[in-house]
């Protein structure tokens, strides 16, 4: 039988991280209809509301229930608005690895939310699951990323060359694919010994 993450919530002085409800439908929907959301990940174009609610009531739980990984939204302790999501994925159970992937609401960009909210995964991951190691992927012109990785203590540890497809605008207002490389980010338990950690509560 595959292992499997807990039903988990972590908590930081900022934020929650617990997995989707239907009533997220809406700010997801709003979050992955960005233009720099669409650039980076491989969300559909459009996105629309019956992708979120596929997403919410399918395909996110069936990461955990499969043992892939856990797909976290990230809220706003104060407000509840949906900040971001984080999503551990490719978990290798034997190796007690993951790759974690992240995404930051338009309007909570260049708080730092992106950091703490992988950060506090990190080391719930870490201290509570016992695994060895999380791998960060950024494409090679995603900056805001890397600076995420770099902030939480990854340590850059090389390129996959034309290993990655992301979108670009087109004159006429559309999107087309185009290959980029690829930056693999490791982080280890002793490399967050040192980290100035926002903490985090699990339950």
């Amino acid at each position: 039988m595959t292992p499997t993450f807990p039903d988990i919530s972590i908590s930081t002085d900022r934020l929650v991280l617990r997995p989707f409800e239907e009533a997220d439908i809406p700010e997801l929907t709003a979050m992955m209809s960005d233009e720099l959301t669409a650039t980076w990940t491989s969300a559909p174009v459009p996105y629309t509301a019956a992708e979120a609610r596929d997403w919410i009531t399918r395909r996110a739980p069936a990461e955990r229930a499969e043992g892939r990984g856990i797909v976290l939204a990230v809220h706003e302790l104060l407000t509840h608005r949906l900040v971001g999501s984080v999503h551990l994925r490719n978990t290798n159970w034997r190796a007690l690895a993951t790759e974690v992937g992240y995404v930051v609401a338009p309007w909570a960009r260049g708080e730092g939310y992106a950091a703490e909210s992988v950060l506090a995964v990190a080391q719930w991951l870490f201290q509570d699951q016992k695994f060895e190691r999380l791998e960060l992927r950024t494409a090679a012109g995603n900056t805001a990323s890397q600076q995420v990785a770099q902030k939480i203590g990854c340590l850059s540890e090389g390129v996959l060359r034309n290993a990655l497809i992301v979108r670009s605008r087109t004159e006429d207002g559309g999107w087309t694919d185009i290959r980029t490389d690829l930056i693999v980010w490791g982080l280890l338990p002793e490399d967050l010994e040192d980290a100035p950690g926002p903490g985090y509560r699990a339950g």
